[in-house]
């Protein structure tokens, strides 16, 4: 009796273990607020077109943490992943995504480095699904209107993708309003200021928040860890630059605002063998 009670615990043991998924260690070590987290800025796109599935694959293969994906939305209300309002620099066609409908936008392909790839812009719900269980995305969110809002955050439930997304606002007024149409989804408010850092946190729930160098203080910044919040900085542009410039240079002087932990990059390996050399990520 006591062997098959020892065989139950076991086979529960495993069982629940089979059930984890990758994004819940991701999710684990968000909510610790301890090591340093990369996000992929519109997914791995060094070798691969941005914002294309293969992109998030890829970001999914080496380990990273968050990827960044653009949102927007079609002239017929179909959600996709696209930066830019016009397709012209990202793929082989020209137009406003606005004026286009989806199936218009399925007859051109992505670019890589200025050549066509076999690849098509992605819809949101394509993503959700390669993605579920797997990695942070984080949501851009660039559709303008608030029936777009309501769609993305009810492909998110359809999924039960609540905790894997963080919806990024580029105006924390907003938060009420994305919060009475699901309070589920954790919100990435975006501060401009210290000013803005203390009227994000009036609200509840805040547990990341971006925010820009020009008000970076350690003491500041503590006190957001404090509150739960982790701190979002970007390498884009600078720090990026640097980096390909000389090695560790960029991310060398970024770490130096030390309480800086979560790291958004166009060379996310380059970034997470840095972090992993000093024992900043598992």
């Amino acid at each position: 009796m006591k062997n098959l009670l020892i065989v139950g615990l076991l086979f529960l043991s495993f069982a629940t273990q089979a059930q984890a998924t990758k994004v819940d260690s991701i999710l684990s070590n968000f909510y610790a607020n301890k090591d340093v987290l990369v996000a992929s800025h519109r997914g791995a796109h060094q070798n691969y077109a941005e914002n294309s599935i293969s992109a998030i694959n890829e970001c999914i293969r080496l380990g990273v943490d968050i990827v960044e994906l653009d949102v927007r939305e079609t002239k017929d209300g179909e959600l996709i992943i696209m930066h830019d309002r016009l397709i012209d620099r990202t793929t082989n066609g020209t137009g406003k995504i606005i004026d286009l409908t989806w199936s218009e936008l399925q007859k051109f392909n992505l670019v890589v480095n200025g050549k066509a790839s076999s690849e098509k812009i992605p819809t949101l719900e394509e993503v959700l699904k390669i993605t579920k269980g797997k990695i942070i995305i984080d949501i851009d969110f660039k559709a303008d209107s608030e029936e777009a809002i309501k769609n993305t955050l009810a492909l998110i439930k359809k999924y039960g993708m609540h905790e894997q997304i963080l919806f990024f606002l580029y105006d924390y007024k907003q938060i009420p309003l994305v919060r009475s149409i699901n309070s589920r989804v954790k919100i990435m408010p975006r501060a401009y200021s210290k000013k803005d850092v203390k009227n994000i946190f009036r609200y509840e729930s805040i547990y990341i928040t971006h925010i820009d160098k020009s008000f970076y203080k350690s003491k500041f910044m503590k006190k957001m860890i404090d509150k739960g919040s982790r701190v979002w900085i970007n390498a884009l542009g600078k720090y990026d630059d640097m980096e390909r410039q000389e090695k560790n240079s960029g991310f060398d002087k970024l770490l130096k605002m030390k309480y800086v932990n979560v790291i958004q990059t166009d060379l996310p390996e380059q970034l997470l063998k840095y972090l992993r050399e000093k024992n900043l990520h598992k």
